[in-house]
């Protein structure tokens, strides 16, 4: 049995192609075999097959395309067991060779490294046999569905085309490739590398003036298209051909894997590294060593014994062996909080050059993504304090080119073809060195007996060691004999070093005991706090105390080795960290020793002094979301000289605090304080989280904070979460959740009596439904939700809904309404010295007069609301009127420049994955296209936002977009096909009772 996804799905029995069914059936089959067999839900093949409108039948639909695939496969002998049925799903079992998607990627893997190896002749054989296995476009005849994994493909494709190409440059085959490299440019001229390569063979042939020929055809090529330049190599390419440079006839150096991210984040390896030589020369050969299947190495021993240390030593020695970069995690397996693996394959995905916005949501999801994100590169990932395997299975890849270093106090005996290395502890002579080179090689060897000595008190421990050669650095004047009288005293002796793990926490202990009670409570709170680290003010914040006490107790904590300093971050907040260890046993003490009433007011201080920071900083940079009002009763001043740097960068700011604020919300939600998780989840709202597209965190902090809210039996904390999560959906542009967590919250509201949170929410139904173009149904609820604002006085409120309704009267083309909101909206923005609202309403305002032939004035109002945005600091609304302003210039005919503004700020919406605003854009693309009688770009950019408004299930948009598309078509002379687009737009124009209804073929919208 072979199945072939490289072109149209099938499946061949020796030389006869089964009949799989139609595209829904091909699609199921295709999915699960790009799983490679992991297991897809029902619920993810019905998403995979309709999106996010199933029909009903969707559940029956899965099992009747099952039952009729396996009928099918099994005509080909063996087949019926391809897909099997689990617990939890399906999945595709298939044996090595038979799926042509993972024979490719083998087959490039081993070009790729024989090009890095030098070996081009080898490198051009395997990249030509895996391009030979492709017949078409990647899962073709299946339609939009699996669309994302279809483009990776084909990408790859092009990709694997140009590097097999730089295999034959590599070899002199210069003549050979020229022809293939011409056609190559023509179909995508946009590409800079083929472009290059082109010149170079040409070149090399002797033919300069050819070569500069086809430099200068790729920057109109890329002005035309793009509205750019070529980028710097190609520019310099350029100029090299152009003086004749002798090094364009040299051998060109070995072929590196395709462009991409190279993440490079290993800790820095500590300069005092010793006693590990054996252990370090056996994983460096292992990890150094190519091999055909992925490589997993394990170091495991006793708390305190080095493991991390030895890790990050390997590591970077391995270094050249990993090209495509290094990727590090601290999985703080043994905390109380261990790494969730959402959160650290997040992370891997925007090292690898992922947009945080287009970050899955789901962890099978993200591991699709990293696996496939990292296929065929040289790439090392060092795991550090994995718990279980459970925890590292998920972040291990799947590419035999890659190699994964852990790190554990378990064997993880349960990974297959795991290597494990136990780590002891140091003998004399490398606990001596050690000591040596943190206190200083000749102060050491001057009493070399009392330094022995001091290692066989610590147990031959590192972690012991270390700290006893740190508090011989900071003491110069202590003579290595006073240490080892002091390690002598029982009392005062990190004692137990001797037996295993429990040695690491008697060791602490000892530590604990010898501090004074306001370090010790510190202690203690910390590790009930459980944050990854920390800021300066938590200290005072948890003991509360007066910050320059504070200071004093961070300091004795900090000469005890029990915390660890990591830097001053980059709002000028001092951040420190307690080690994993002593995090959990500070823990344990906090359990044991602190009443529960004590627990709780300390950990609500510290989210207070937070709650401050964000009010604070959120005043300073609004982010324009129509918030529920709320007392913050448990907001809590913090240093004064914090809130000028937070103000001064929130996105910053929130980049160094948001890890530590989550958890802090999901520990406060843990331990019943609804309130507080409440508060600070609810301020989040209008804060970075809405501007910065913050989604994951965001969920994180309410729905954890709901569920503690609903265990209290507090229905108005509960709405207010609820609130939260739908104002998320709709930044999301899901716009069906959203309304249903807004219709959630309003009985809620209703109940407590709270008139302003109904209107909150009321506005968000009515906002939703205004995307999904129910304009009337819009209008009803903004106009509920004006009238209760009104009767409260709420000036924001009025002008937010105020806004909203006039462009849903914009949209029924009843444009003197529409004016006078606005124009109210606009008064009261002003009134307020809201300069976002001002910027947003004057982009709405200057629709209506683009609307109505204004262009002029439109042109000036956009103008000004593209900078009134851009000084509120919201970059994705400065977009948003970037587009406004792009598209009356094109209607002026002034639309020079344009092209790339709208890349940019096409580039915003990505970023903040705004779905709705690319959509938007690339149809603005495909207009300035139309309007320069560039009707091929123009129909490439307007299917792309039909796509996408499909994928958005918005008619109405998409019906506008058609009309575009049917004057392209008409300028094109196919008019049959234009009229037929066109009658399917009114159609929709008419059905949702918009101002296009009735202009049949006229092109304003």
């Amino acid at each position: 049995m072979e199945f072939r996804l490289l072109g149209p799905v099938e499946a061949w029995d020796g030389g006869r192609c089964l009949p799989l069914g139609g595209p829904k059936p091909r699609a199921l089959l295709a999915a699960l075999l790009l799983a490679a067999g992991k297991v897809l839900s029902s619920e993810r093949l019905v998403d995979v097959l309709w999106g996010d409108e199933p029909p009903k039948s969707a559940h029956a639909l899965v099992q009747t395309y099952v039952y009729s695939l396996r009928r099918t496969l099994a005509e080909g002998g063996d087949g019926s067991e391809v897909i099997e049925t689990r617990l939890s799903g399906y999945a595709a079992l298939f044996q090595p060779g038979q799926l042509d998607v993972e024979s490719f990627e083998q087959l490039v893997a081993d070009g790729r490294r024989q090009a890095v190896d030098g070996d081009h002749e080898c490198a051009a054989e395997s990249l030509r046999a895996a391009l030979s296995m492709w017949r078409g476009s990647a899962l073709d005849g299946i339609g939009h569905v699996l669309r994302g994994e279809a483009a990776r493909l084909d990408e790859t494709r092009l990709l694997v085309l140009e590097e097999r190409l730089d295999a034959e440059l590599a070899l002199g085959r210069q003549a050979e490739a020229v022809g293939e490299l011409t056609e190559l440019v023509r179909a995508h001229p946009a590409r800079e590398r083929p472009r290059a390569q082109l010149m170079k063979a040409l070149y090399r042939l002797g033919r300069q003036a050819d070569a500069l020929t086809v430099y200068h055809q790729g920057r109109q090529a890329l002005a035309d298209e793009q509205g750019v330049d070529p980028g710097t190599e190609l520019q310099e390419l350029y100029d090299a051909v152009l003086r004749a440079d002798p090094a364009l006839t040299s051998a060109p150096p070995p072929t590196q894997p395709g462009p991409g991210a190279v993440p490079a984040h290993l800790p820095r390896g500590v300069a005092d590294f010793t006693g590990r030589e054996k252990p370090l020369a056996e994983l460096a050969a292992l990890l150094g060593a190519a091999s055909d299947t992925l490589t997993v190495c394990v170091i495991s021993g006793k708390g305190g014994v080095g493991k991390s240390t030895l890790a990050v030593k390997v590591a970077h020695q391995v270094t050249p062996a990993y090209p495509d970069g290094q990727l590090y995690a601290d999985l703080r397996g043994v905390t109380g909080s261990p790494a969730p693996a959402l959160e650290v394959l997040g992370r891997f995905l925007r090292a690898l050059g992922l947009p945080p916005a287009a970050i899955p949501e789901t962890v099978p999801e993200c591991v699709d993504a990293y696996r496939s994100a990292v296929s065929g590169k040289r790439l090392l990932v060092v795991l550090d304090d994995a718990g279980t395997e459970q925890q590292v299975r998920p972040l291990l890849p799947g590419s035999p080119t890659c190699a994964v270093l852990i790190t554990a106090r378990r064997r993880l005996a349960g990974l297959d073809g795991v290597r494990v290395n136990d780590l002891d502890v140091f003998d004399t002579e490398a606990g001596v060195d050690l000591l040596a080179r943190i206190a200083g090689p000749a102060r050491v060897h001057a009493e070399h007996e009392a330094a022995e000595r001091i290692v066989r008190l610590c147990g031959h421990l590192p972690l012991a060691l270390r700290t006893a050669g740190a508090r011989l650095a900071a003491r110069p004047h202590w003579p290595l004999a006073t240490l080892a009288l002091r390690l002598a005293d029982e009392r005062r002796r990190l004692d137990e070093l001797t037996a295993g793990d429990l040695e690491v926490r008697a060791s602490v202990g000892l530590s604990y005991r010898g501090l004074d009670d306001p370090a010790k409570r510190a202690f203690r709170l910390l590790g009930l706090l459980g944050v990854p680290d920390f800021a300066s003010w938590v200290m005072a914040a948890l003991l509360d105390v007066p910050e320059a006490v504070a200071e004093g107790v961070v300091d004795r904590l900090l000469d005890a080795q029990l915390l660890d300093h990591v830097a001053v971050d980059a709002v000028g907040q001092t951040r420190y960290r307690l080690h994993d260890l002593l995090r959990v046993y500070a823990a344990e003490r906090a359990e044991a020793e602190e009443p529960p009433e004590e627990r709780a007011a300390a950990v609500t201080r510290v989210l207070g002094g937070w709650l401050w920071l964000i009010t604070r900083a959120a005043a300073a940079w609004p982010s324009g979301a129509l918030a529920l009002r709320r007392e913050y009763t448990t907001a809590r001043p913090v240093g004064a000289d914090v809130p000028d740097g937070v103000a001064g960068d929130l996105l910053t700011w929130f980049n160094a605090e948001s890890p530590a604020l989550v958890v802090a919300v999901e520990r406060a939600a843990a331990m019943n304080l609804h309130e507080v998780a409440c508060e600070v989840a609810a301020a989040l709202c209008s804060s970075s989280f809405w501007l910065d597209a913050r989604f994951e965190e965001w969920r994180r902090t309410h729905e954890s904070a709901l569920e503690a809210a609903r265990r209290a039996g507090d229905p108005l904390a509960e709405a207010i979460l609820l609130v939260g999560l739908g104002q998320l959906r709709y930044r999301q542009d899901r716009y069906p959740e959203a309304q249903r967590f807004f219709r959630q919250a309003l009985p809620l509201l209703r109940a407590g009596g709270d008139a302003h949170g109904q209107a909150v929410a009321i506005t968000g139904i009515g906002t939703t439904c205004r995307e999904q173009g129910d304009l009337a149904e819009s209008l009803v609820h903004l106009r509920q939700a004006g009238d209760t604002f009104r009767a409260l006085g709420d000036d924001a409120g009025i002008a937010h809904v105020n806004r909203l309704a006039g462009s849903v009267l914009l949209e029924q083309g009843e444009f003197a309404g529409a004016h006078a909101l606005l124009d109210d909206a606009l008064a009261a923005f002003r009134r307020l010295g809201s300069g976002r609202g001002e910027g947003l309403t004057l982009r709405s305002i200057g629709l209506v007069h683009r609307a109505v032939g204004e262009l002029d004035r439109a042109r000036a109002l956009c103008a000004r609301a593209v900078v009134l945005l851009r000084e509120a600091g919201d970059p994705l609304m400065t977009a948003y009127a970037v587009q406004a302003l792009a598209k009356t210039r094109i209607r002026l005919g002034g639309d020079a420049g344009v092209l790339p503004e709208l890349r940019d700020a096409l580039r915003v919406c990505e970023r903040h994955g705004d779905r709705f605003g690319m959509a938007l854009v690339e149809r603005t693309i495909g207009e300035s296209h139309l309007a320069r009688g560039r009707y091929a770009l123009a129909e490439e950019h307007l299917r792309r936002a039909v796509e996408a408004w499909e994928r958005l299930d918005l008619p109405l948009f998409r019906a506008r977009t058609l009309r575009d598309l049917a004057a392209v078509r008409e300028a094109t002379g196919n008019g049959p096909s234009a009229e037929s687009l066109r009658a399917e737009a009114v159609a929709v124009f008419a059905k949702f009772g918009t101002r296009e209804h009735g202009e049949l073929g006229r092109s304003r919208v």
